[in-house]
């Protein structure tokens, strides 16, 4: 079992860069591929990014390529979403999760837990 914990979603304005954070407990969060998920109000919730237990293999929706990074640092059990040159449209709830995989996945059934999300507003 891990909970996840995600934190620094605010609203911002168009253009702004933003950090998310998500902090786990129970597990080492080594024990996990991650990934980011987003959902805006009315819609499925989406795929954003992911990456592998090691860090060493990342994979992003073609929607945020270029402008988003995920990154991890499992001594302080922790995952980052850096998210530069932020739109309008990348308003909505930011979720973390942990696969048992090594590697994740592209989509939210390959996830085993989940945090609660935390809400990015970005005004235009």
């Amino acid at each position: 079992q891990v909970q996840l914990v995600e934190s620094g979603g605010r609203l911002v304005q168009a253009g702004d860069s933003l950090r998310l954070s998500c902090a786990a407990s129970g597990r080492t969060l080594s024990s996990f591929a991650m990934g980011w998920f987003r959902q805006a109000p009315g819609k499925e919730r989406e795929f954003v990014a992911r990456i592998s237990r090691s860090g060493g293999t990342t994979g992003y929706a073609d929607s945020v390529k270029g402008r988003f990074t995920v990154s991890r640092d499992n001594a302080k059990n922790t995952v980052h979403l850096q998210m530069n040159s932020l739109k309008p449209e990348d308003t909505a709830v930011y979720y973390c999760a942990a696969s048992l995989s090594i590697w994740g996945s592209g989509t939210s059934q390959g996830y085993d837990y989940w945090g609660q999300g935390t809400q990015v507003t970005v005004s235009s």
